[in-house]
C-alpha cells in the first residue's frame, strides 16, 4: 500500500545570513537517523531560505518613497513596512484597511508581497522584516545541486511559505520554489478507475507536498523548518515553481 512518511529534522539551529543550507540538512538527517534516498523530497520554510540569502531589512534603514506613504495612508501600515512591499511588487492588486494583495516580482497574488514579521528577528529597537528569496527555484536548484553532489542522491526540493486564499478561511503552506519534481503534475488523458479518460484534471502536486509538511513545521514557536519526505509519488524532473502561477490573462478574479 502507498505510504508518506514526512519527518521534521532536529536541532536546526536559528539560520543567519551566509549560513549552509546543505550542511545544516546533513546534519540534522543524521539526528533524524535518516540517509537520503531517491526520490525523497526535503521542505524548507521560506524564512531559512531568506535569511541565509541576506533578505533581512532592518526598517529604520528604509526610506519611504511617495507611494510609500499613499499606500500606508490607504492601508494604516507602517509607510516603510510599506516601501519594502513596494519593491517586491509587480502589481497592486487591493489594498483596505490593514490588508495589502500583491502580485510579486515572483508572480505570487498574496499579503503583503510575502514580507513578514514573524519569526524574523527579536523583537527590539531594531525591527526587522524578511522579504521572499529573489528566486526561490533557483534556490531550490542550486540546494538540490549541492545535496546532489554531497550525497549521490536524486531528491526533490520544495520551499514552502504560509499563503492565505481566496474564499476560504486560514492560512496554508504552498510552495514558492521548486526542483526536481513536478510543480504541476498533468493527468489528462489518464483513465480513471472506469476507464474514463480525464479531460482537464492537473494536480498541485508541490502544493500538497508544501501543505503536508507545513503541518509539522507549524506557524508559532516550534523551531521546525526542515522537514523530510518520503514515499510522495512522482516523476522525476527539473520542475518549477511557476508552473503553478496563473498568468493574469487566465485569472477570472482580477
Amino acid at each position: 500500500m502507498p505510504q508518506l512518511t514526512l519527518t521534521t529534522l532536529p536541532d536546526i539551529p536559528l539560520v543567519m545570513r551566509g549560513d549552509d543550507l546543505a550542511a545544516l540538512i546533513l546534519r540534522g538527517l543524521y539526528g533524524a537517523r535518516l540517509e537520503l534516498q531517491n526520490g525523497d523530497v526535503l521542505v524548507l520554510a521560506q524564512k531559512i531560505v531568506s535569511k541565509a540569502e541576506g533578505r533581512m531589512v532592518r526598517l529604520s534603514e528604509v526610506t519611504p518613497s511617495p507611494q510609500a506613504y499613499e499606500l500606508a495612508r490607504q492601508s494604516g501600515k507602517d509607510a516603510r513596512f510599506c516601501q519594502v512591499v513596494l519593491w517586491d511588487t509587480r502589481e497592486i492588486v487591493r489594498v483596505r484597511e490593514g490588508l495589502i494583495i500583491v502580485e510579486t516580482t515572483q508572480g505570487w497574488v498574496c499579503a503583503n508581497a510575502g514580507i513578514d514579521r514573524s519569526n524574523v528577528a527579536p523583537h527590539d529597537a531594531n525591527e526587522w522584516v524578511l522579504r521572499l528569496p529573489a528566486d526561490a527555484d533557483r534556490s531550490a536548484r542550486e540546494l538540490r545541486e549541492r545535496l546532489r553532489a554531497l550525497t549521490e542522491r536524486e531528491i526533490g526540493i520544495v520551499i514552502n511559505d504560509s499563503h492565505g486564499r481566496a474564499w476560504r478561511n486560514g492560512a496554508v503552506g504552498v510552495a514558492i520554489g521548486v526542483a526536481g519534481l513536478p510543480g504541476v503534475e498533468d493527468l489528462r488523458g489518464k483513465a480513471d478507475l472506469f476507464g474514463y479518460q480525464l479531460q482537464v484534471t492537473t494536480i498541485g502536486l508541490a502544493d500538497q507536498i508544501a501543505s503536508a509538511a507545513s503541518l509539522l513545521q507549524g506557524q508559532a514557536d516550534e523551531g521546525c523548518p526542515i522537514v523530510h519526505v518520503r514515499g510522495a509519488p512522482f516523476t522525476p524532473c527539473a520542475g518549477s515553481a511557476q508552473e503553478i502561477a496563473r498568468t493574469k490573462a487566465q485569472d477570472l478574479f482580477r
